[in-house]
C-alpha cells in the first residue's frame, strides 16, 4: 500500500507542477496582453474624443448653416412682399402704355420699313400683324 501512496503523490506532484507551469503562462499572456492592449485602449479613446470634437464642430457649422438660410428665406420674403406688388403694378401699367401706343400708331399711317444692316447683309424689320 506504500507503493500506491507513493505513486499518488508522484502523480499529484506532476499534475501540480504542470498546473503550476499552466498558471505561469496563463499570467504572463495575461501581463502581455495588457501591456499591448493599455496603449491601444490609450489611442481609441483619443480617437474617440478627436471625433467627438469633429462631430461638434460640424453641428455648430449645421446650426450656422441653418440659422443662415432661415434668414435668407426671410429676405426672400420680405424682397418679394416689398417689391413684388409695386413691380406687379409698374408691368401692368408699361404694358397699358405699349398697348395704347400701339392703338394711337394702328390710327396714323403706315411709316416706311426700316430696316437693320448686320454684317455687310439687310435683315427686313420684323412684320405686324394687321387688326382687320
Amino acid at each position: 500500500m506504500a507503493v500506491f501512496w507513493a505513486i499518488l503523490v508522484s502523480f499529484l506532484a506532476v499534475v501540480l507542477v504542470r498546473l503550476a507551469q499552466t498558471l505561469r503562462a496563463t499570467t504572463k499572456l495575461v501581463a502581455d496582453v495588457t501591456e499591448q492592449a493599455v496603449p491601444l485602449l490609450a489611442d481609441a479613446s483619443a480617437t474617440v474624443r478627436s471625433a467627438q470634437t469633429q462631430l461638434d464642430r460640424v453641428d455648430a457649422i449645421a446650426t450656422d448653416v441653418q440659422e443662415v438660410t432661415s434668414n435668407a428665406s426671410a429676405l426672400s420674403t420680405t424682397v418679394a412682399s416689398t417689391f413684388g406688388g409695386p413691380l406687379v403694378k409698374v408691368a401692368a401699367f408699361g404694358y397699358g402704355v405699349r398697348r395704347a401706343m400701339s392703338r394711337k400708331s394702328d390710327d396714323a399711317p403706315a411709316a416706311p420699313s426700316r430696316r437693320t444692316v448686320i454684317a455687310g447683309r439687310t435683315v427686313p424689320s420684323p412684320r405686324r400683324k394687321r387688326k382687320g
